[in-house]
């Protein structure tokens, strides 16, 4: 997903490449995924023969200023993005990062959402989007104040465009008990640390990403905001091009999950834990929780079933939002148990409590309940199912106890001797 270094990139580019142009014709495909709380008709008419002035940033959110409203603010996403017909540069993957390298882009590009055509045969650009995970929305405000309306409201501030408080992020921290990684993906926080970049921070702060803020020292508070200044400035000031990034970055060596590369070069391992619903990278022998850690079950704690369906009679779907992926920290929203009421705050359901579940008497004895931590697997099913195939049903009005099985027994002892 495009975070902060990636928005910082693809602002560059529109502010290069069509600032100060006029959009001489718009080409929109309908969708209504996409295009939040517009169409892409009503998109057309309005973006015709705008004069673009200039792009900003807040976070994963960026805008287009026209010469007078509605204006432009989009999210890409997990796959969004801007291409432009005559810069393949402008793309932040590692492959299109090189202008030299770069190869002539395919137009319309796929996956295509709408194409600005640009006056005087000029860089036309596209919005694209392969999951369909991007918002495109039209924002009818003066320009001065598209961050005081949805959705940049909720966002909190931007840690390059915006800079942080030194004094304001160590109180925020304290104030909150969640997992670290979950809060710094909280984008109601800080606005544009996504998943790399909040693990980019965690490791040069060496902090364990289950550790919960409000158990921080005043120590790892002040290193936690430096890191976080230091990664996000990084990666800003060389608009996303990992090529660029320096060579102790987790982010050069993270990437080999599963396989036997996962380890830093002076052989320390990269281990992986999901914390938030979200996997994260992290290197034990540096990042050693000092205080409280997460635990499966709570709030924004690890555990390796986020997001997936328990099967225990009704499934259980996450609720997609926005980033990602992520709700606005990376949480996926589950249901309640059944029979209870979702609590309002997002958790995750406690996996350690134990169910009931009463298993099939056999004849002539009664099985006790059985206490068991998970509801039982489809395979699990079949097996009993096949179990209760093969044995027989209690004689009608005999009671399946030890003493019916005695009656039954002498009964037929008495017909034989008959």
């Amino acid at each position: 997903m495009p975070e902060i270094a990636e928005i910082t990139r693809i602002v560059h580019y529109i502010n290069k490449h069509l600032a100060g142009k006029t959009i001489k014709n718009v080409v929109a495909k309908e969708d209504a995924i996409v295009f939040k709380d517009t169409t892409s008709s009503a998109f057309v008419k309005a973006m015709t023969g705008k004069k673009v002035v200039e792009a900003k940033q807040q976070g994963k959110y960026f805008w287009i200023e026209m010469d007078s409203p509605p204006h432009p603010v989009m999210h890409f996403g997990m796959t969004g993005w801007i291409t432009f017909s005559k810069a393949p540069e402008a793309h932040y993957r590692a492959d299109m990062a090189d202008e030299e390298e770069a190869k002539e882009v395919e137009w319309p590009p796929r996956f295509m959402k709408f194409v600005f055509e640009m006056e005087d045969e000029g860089n036309n650009a596209a919005f694209t989007d392969a999951r369909r995970l991007g918002r495109v929305r039209l924002i009818d405000v003066p320009a001065e104040q598209i961050r005081k309306v949805s959705p940049l409201k909720e966002n909190g501030p931007d840690p390059v465009v915006d800079g942080l408080d030194e004094d304001w992020f160590k109180g925020a921290v304290r104030a909150r008990k969640k997992p670290i990684k979950a809060l710094l993906l909280d984008q109601a926080f800080i606005s544009g640390v996504g998943n790399w970049v909040g693990d980019e921070i965690l490791f040069h702060a060496r902090i364990h990403p289950e550790q919960y803020s409000n158990t921080l020292t005043d120590a790892q508070q002040k290193q936690l905001y430096e890191s976080t200044v230091y990664v996000c400035k990084t990666a800003c000031g060389v608009l996303g091009n990992s090529s660029k990034f320096p060579e102790d970055w987790l982010f050069k060596y993270r990437w080999s999950k599963g396989k036997k590369g996962n380890v830093l070069p002076s052989g320390e391992k990269i281990d992986f834990v999901t914390v938030g619903g979200r996997t994260s990278a992290y290197v034990k022998s540096r990042q050693k929780a000092t205080g409280g850690t997460a635990v499966k079950g709570e709030d924004g704690g690890s555990s390796g079933d986020v997001g997936v369906e328990k099967k225990s009679g009704k499934k259980r779907k996450a609720v997609k939002t926005e980033d990602d992926d992520d709700g606005q920290d990376g949480t996926p929203v589950k249901k309640g148990k059944r029979g209870r009421k979702p609590k309002t705050k997002i958790e995750d359901e406690d996996e350690d409590e134990e169910e009931e579940v009463k298993t099939p008497a056999k004849r002539g004895r009664k099985k006790k309940a059985v206490k068991v931590e998970d509801s039982p697997s489809e395979e699990e099913f079949d097996v009993k199912e096949e179990e209760e195939e093969e044995e027989e049903k209690p004689e009608a009005g005999v009671k399946s106890s030890r003493k019916g099985k005695i009656l039954r027994r002498a009964i037929m002892l008495k017909r034989r001797l008959w």
